[in-house]
């Protein structure tokens, strides 16, 4: 069962993974849109939050279920969840206030959920890399 569960998670993670690569698509497919484009952050921080979730909920599943101790690996993927969903969040809040019929001010939006969605990605990945390396036994966190 606990490896279902750790299956479960790790499904998840690499489908939030993508999402997140596949986001990138975003300024792309709305440009020269700027009202799309903030509708389709929106949707797209609304999903982003939900895929998060629940990978963040399955893992707290199989460290209940599998009786894993809260040791470093596990405070470091709590506190990369925190900070993805505090950076989506300021980038949604950013894009939704933003005077976007600027079209400077859209541009620079643009830019901006490029890079944003860049250091997430960037966080996932990173994360994914060091408990594959803790699997196999390349690396050990206390």
């Amino acid at each position: 069962m606990i490896e279902e569960i750790i299956a479960s998670h790790y499904f998840l993670v690499v489908l939030f993974a993508l999402f997140v690569l596949l986001g990138i698509a975003i300024p792309k497919i709305t440009a020269g849109k700027p009202l799309k484009f903030r509708k389709a952050s929106f949707i797209y921080t609304m999903t982003f939050q939900a895929i998060a979730t629940m990978a963040a909920f399955t893992g707290l599943v199989a460290m209940v279920i599998g009786k894993y101790a809260f040791g470093m690996s596990i405070v470091l993927m709590v506190l990369i969840w925190m900070a993805l969903m505090f950076i989506e969040i300021k980038k949604y809040r950013t894009i939704k206030t933003a005077r976007i019929e600027i079209v400077q001010t859209y541009q620079l939006l643009q830019n901006l959920f490029y890079k944003i969605t860049a250091v997430e990605f960037f966080l996932i990945v990173v994360m994914i890399v060091i408990k594959m390396m803790e699997a196999k036994g390349a690396v050990s966190l206390p």
